[in-house]
């Protein structure tokens, strides 16, 4: 795992320091070795940076940037069948001088150029300039494990693995975009491409982006897609062959992902997910997989000893911490340097403190994100279908929801006086324009309503998530579910989920990879049908049978959790200093995007006893301290 970054600089402006400090802001990602490249062509100075966190081939021989003939790559994330792909090219004549994937990866893209993405099994962002061609690469995985942001603007190309690296860049313009801004304000994360800052982009997941230094152009293109993936005919298989198939794959993908030249854990939460690859990793084992796991005191949050009789059951060798209110206020005030875009996922902070657990006994740790995503977990998916039936009964709703929307609660100066009818309030009107059960899902999710946003901010509110621009090209024949499921692997899963646990272990310099991603099993899976995900309301159906084989019924047969955090106290209590500065008057007035008034209400209203606003306050102290940290 590393960080990468880099330019090119049609207007000769950048030298080695700033390579330097734009590379050197990510040491947390790779603190082991770092590698730099400069050169000039006729048009443009081109530099490439990299941070190296030394997985596999712990010599010199894995040093970055690596060259082979007109080819220089600087790479960060893993390759998993690295070891396959290189028996082919040694097939083929080639010879190689490591035992890294990243001369894999180089030697592939000789021989068979971007194609050569096809082949490769794993998380990755990749970036690859071709000096005899004129082309930087730039490819993020399928998924979207390994971020890979980029910027353009008046003759400046930038890359890197995290916005903060841009900072260094004397000519990076650091403007505020509201498309990003406004994402981040209904959803608490910002889905791809957008950022928080204008000309500034994530590659989005599955794509290739090349940038022609001789030309000066961009062309991006997409090499694989989830939707695709869905919109494939169902296979018809018997049950015992699904459960087999569902299986093996489940297995490939935990093994492929204990490849490494250091020691590898495994986040253990107690839950489905993380009990399903423990279990499977420790059944081909003799020695003792470590596990790691946060509690907390209050009992509604903990799952810790779940996670502890599941660990006993399974014979790991189990680590735990208990996350105190201490903790989360010791993290608080780094969230905006790990997050360098405003992020509101609460469950980072017990995240990082996983990560800093494991991170004392190993330098790998296996993350379960995904199958909830991938198998029906959430209680959203049977909450959509169950309401937008009831809403979508409502006479003339979408007319309804017009007039609604032009007399909001602020206008008519009831939004003080009725807290909890104003929040209903708006809702309703997101409810009612709801077209299908996915796009109910989807209005269930946010923190703030487009209207609600409108009414509340000076700048105007983006309407929608960009992976609702292709569920049109999802197939009609697909069920709700599949539909919700392919839209939640594209934004929150992608943005929210994947974003919190990359920025997390990286913090510390801990490689997490991610077993339930593998594309093997993203593609069988979603060619199932989708009532082995949730049967007669059972949640996980598949995947639940798989893991009781290896783990007793009555251990995991609970409620589901998630991983969830005493917030609203904490910002009662721990946090209320936080609360009190960052919601000033003068504070909130520093950028002018909202009216002051409005949120010092509703700040004030939830300190009063209305928790439901928690998840607001929480995403607007977030957005403060944020643009404390690199705005001012």
């Amino acid at each position: 795992m590393c960080g990468v970054s880099g330019f090119v600089d049609f207007k000769f402006s950048s030298d080695e320091v700033i390579l330097r400090k734009m590379t050197d802001s990510l040491i947390h990602r790779g603190p082991d070795d770092a590698g730099y490249f400069l050169t000039n062509t006729a048009k443009s100075q081109i530099g490439l940076g990299h941070r190296r966190l030394s997985i596999l081939d712990l010599t010199e021989q894995g040093h970055q940037p690596m060259v082979f003939g007109k080819l220089k790559i600087i790479f960060n994330g893993e390759v998993y069948n690295f070891k396959e792909i290189r028996a082919d090219l040694e097939a083929e004549g080639f010879s190689f001088d490591s035992n890294s994937d990243t001369e894999v990866i180089l030697k592939a893209f000789s021989r068979w150029g971007k194609e050569m993405v096809h082949r490769l099994n794993g998380m990755f962002a990749i970036v690859i300039f071709d000096s005899e061609q004129g082309i930087l690469t730039l490819i993020r995985d399928r998924a979207g494990v390994k971020p890979l942001y980029w910027y353009y603007h008046d003759g400046l190309f930038l890359f890197a693995s995290e916005l903060k690296s841009f900072h260094e860049h004397p000519s990076f313009i650091k403007e505020i975009d509201t498309q990003g801004l406004s994402l981040f304000f209904q959803y608490g994360y910002i889905p791809e491409p957008y950022t928080i800052f204008k000309n500034s982009f994530k590659l989005k997941a599955g794509h290739i982006l090349e940038f022609s230094v001789f030309e000066d152009s961009i062309k991006t293109s997409s090499y694989w897609n989830v939707i695709d993936c869905y919109n494939k005919e169902k296979l018809v298989l018997e049950p015992d062959e699904i459960l087999d198939q569902t299986e093996t794959l489940l297995k490939s993908a935990c093994e492929y992902r204990m490849v490494s030249d250091v020691p590898v854990g495994v986040f253990l939460s107690g839950g489905y997910d993380s009990s399903a690859v423990t279990a499977l990793l420790q059944s081909s084992r003799t020695e003792k997989i470590k596990t790691f796991s946060i509690g907390f005191a209050e009992e509604q949050y903990n799952e810790a000893h779940h996670a502890k009789k599941i660990a006993d059951f399974l014979g790991t060798d189990h680590n735990e911490y208990y996350c105190g209110e201490k903790d989360a206020l010791e993290i608080l005030p780094e969230l905006p340097l790990f997050f360098d875009e405003p992020f509101a996922d609460s469950s980072m902070i017990p995240t990082i403190l996983v990560s800093r657990l494991a991170k004392q006994q190993v330098t790998v740790s296996l993350s379960a994100d995904g199958g909830d995503e991938l198998f029906g977990g959430y209680e959203k998916y049977l909450t959509a279908g169950k309401y937008f039936d009831r809403f979508s009964r409502l006479p003339n709703r979408k007319e309804v929801s017009n007039v609604l929307e032009m007399v909001t609660p602020r206008k008519i100066r009831i939004n003080s006086m009725f807290p909890k009818f104003t929040e209903k309030y708006y809702r309703a009107i997101s409810f009612m324009k709801s077209e299908s059960q996915t796009d109910f899902m989807e209005s269930l999710q946010k923190f703030f309503t487009t209207s609600e946003l409108n009414d509340l901010a000076q700048f105007e509110a983006h309407k929608t998530l960009t992976g609702f621009d292709e569920l049109a090209l999802l197939s009609q024949d697909l069920s709700e579910l599949d539909k919700m499921l392919a839209l939640d692997f594209k934004t929150y899963q992608l943005d929210n989920i994947l974003t919190k646990v990359d920025r997390s272990t990286m913090s510390i310099s801990l490689e997490g990879r991610e077993p339930l991603l593998d594309y093997r099993l993203i593609e069988f899976v979603s060619r199932i049908d989708s009532n082995y995900k949730i049967k007669n309301g059972n949640k996980k159906y598949l995947l639940k049978e798989i893991t009781h084989k290896y783990i007793p019924k009555e251990l995991l047969d609970r409620p589901k959790m998630g991983f969830s955090i005493p917030l609203e106290r904490w910002l009662k209590v721990g946090f209320y200093d936080y609360m009190d500065y960052y919601f000033s008057p003068e504070k909130l007035k520093t950028h002018g995007l909202f009216n002051v008034s409005q949120i010092i209400r509703i700040k004030d209203q939830f300190l009063k006893g209305h928790d439901y606003l928690l998840g607001k306050v929480w995403t607007i102290l977030v957005f403060q301290m944020w643009y404390e940290k690199w705005m001012k």
